[in-house]
């Protein structure tokens, strides 16, 4: 996690946690990452799960993000990301949380 922009100031600790990693199953992917304590981020029963969708089109991030987080909490805005893709996250209205994530180089059209 220390090579990603916004934590050259992590103890060496949360340095060595896991930003994401992913599973593939089929064409989709079982994701995961580690808490960051220094960041402010407390581990509770249900924040290690995230439903994680890819949608085709930025467009369809943007409304798949704006419907499912309304009235729920947001952890990142929708953004262009230092990794290359569209992406946001989110605690929905329920306790789900969510991640966003389109791709130029899914291979879809978009």
């Amino acid at each position: 996690m220390g090579n990603a922009p916004g934590t050259e100031h992590l103890s060496e600790e949360d340095e060595n946690r896991v930003m994401h990693i992913a599973l593939p199953i089929g064409k989709d992917l079982l994701m995961a990452s580690d808490i960051v304590p220094s960041m402010g981020q407390k581990l509770s029963q249900g924040n290690g799960n995230y439903v994680s969708i890819f949608p085709e089109s930025r467009e369809e991030a943007d409304r798949i993000f704006s419907a499912l987080s309304s009235g729920g909490e947001i952890e990142m805005p929708m953004e262009d990301q230092f990794w290359g893709d569209y992406f946001g996250s989110f605690k929905d209205q329920f306790g789900v949380f969510w991640m966003v994530n389109f791709s130029r180089d899914s291979g879809y059209e978009g």
